[in-house]
């Protein structure tokens, strides 16, 4: 089969996160299947001609610019994405959307409508019930339809299935976990003889890398050999972050923001972690859980995480409620423990391995295209 994905943003340095990432597996894997696969997205960052490729999957991007300051990737637009896939849908088999209530994917979405293309679409917990003007008029202009209409809309959790019939009643809505090659080679933790805690993912509110910061002042003095690293875009935490750290130099020692990094680097940094952390704030699945876990680390995450049942049930990571004096509370038996660290992280691994491989996500895939 010839098979379309189109996802928002695609970046040097991967900065979407999850569904880019998700994206790009799902795509690998029906690649080694036979299928003849295509990555449609908005692109920024690139110097010179964007690629035709980027982490081993063709890819046909769009210039992407920043039409609504502030607001993130919902304010991104590709402008000549549209017209193409209208010229173009006829050529695939089948249509996947990784939507979002953004400015690439709903015209990207109206573009299939106006085609009359079957699709599915995969939501990623970034279309939920939200009271705003702009988008209350996007979910009746094309956000309701593009979900009514689609074969199937895959969510991540059984939450996020019910967020969604809030959207859209007449939704057909499943759930499908996000999944990982386990065939693809990946660098392996150590976490008993590492001590750096890692936060790995976007700088935004609601991922809460304050309570990150927070925690390592709480930390700091008990565990004087630990570092605390957090890597990824800025998406306007830096700043304030910079403020506490400018107030206390001892803490500035001891805490670093490293940046962002290609998504291809990710395993290798998790894999000089001793603990990963996401803070994150009703995050839907997690992606960066269980990329942690299958490189051995123990994960310690809040229990509004989408995942964090299944985990904390499986003995397999540490979930807290709260904000900082909570995630320091949940830190502190594993910084104090190399055993600890040891013993979660091997059951982190064995359980991510029998509960997230990419090949039952795909099978699913391939028949619903087929269908």
């Amino acid at each position: 089969m010839k098979i379309l994905h189109v996802v928002t943003l695609v970046t040097p340095d991967g900065e979407l996160g999850g569904p880019l990432r998700v994206a790009l597996i799902q795509l690998r894997e029906l690649m080694r299947r036979g299928h003849e696969v295509l990555l449609v997205a908005g692109a920024r960052g690139f110097e010179g001609e964007l690629p035709r490729e980027f982490h081993g999957v063709p890819v046909k991007l769009f210039p992407a610019v920043q039409v609504l300051p502030g607001a993130g990737f919902a304010g991104v637009s590709a402008p000549t994405m549209a017209p193409w896939l209208l010229a173009n849908l006829s050529r695939f088999d089948a249509v996947h959307l990784h939507f979002a209530r953004d400015l690439v994917l709903v015209p990207a979405a109206a573009a299939v409508l106006a085609a009359r293309r079957k699709y599915v679409a995969q939501t990623h917990g970034m279309v939920v019930p939200n009271s705003k003007k702009s988008a209350k008029i996007l979910d009746s202009v094309v956000v309701r339809r593009a979900l009514s209409r689609a074969d199937v809309v895959y969510a991540l959790v059984e939450t996020e299935r019910a967020e969604l019939l809030k959207v859209e009643p007449k939704a057909q809505v499943e759930v499908l976990p996000n999944g990982l090659d386990f065939d693809e080679p990946r660098p392996q933790a150590n976490p008993a003889e590492k001590t750096d805690v890692l936060y790995l993912a976007r700088l935004a509110p609601r991922k809460r890398p304050m309570d990150f910061v927070q925690a390592a002042k709480l930390l700091a003095a008990d565990f004087p050999e630990w570092t605390f690293s957090l890597v990824g875009p800025d998406e306007g935490e830096v700043e304030a972050i910079n403020r506490v750290l400018a107030a206390d130099p001892a803490l500035a020692r001891r805490v670093r923001w490293e940046g962002p990094l290609a998504p291809d680097q990710t395993a290798g940094r998790m894999a000089q972690a001793g603990v990963y952390v996401l803070p994150a704030e009703r995050e839907p699945f997690g992606m960066t859980i269980i990329e942690a876990q299958a490189v051995g680390l123990p994960v310690v995450m809040r229990s509004d995480c989408g995942i964090a049942p299944g985990i904390v049930n499986a003995d397999a990571g540490v979930a807290y409620d709260g904000g900082a004096e909570e995630l320091a509370a949940a830190l502190r038996p594993l910084l104090s423990s190399p055993e600890a660290r040891t013993s979660l992280g091997e059951r982190a691994q064995q359980y991510v391995r029998s509960a997230f491989g990419v090949s039952s996500v795909v099978d699913r895939l391939e028949r619903r295209y087929r269908s």
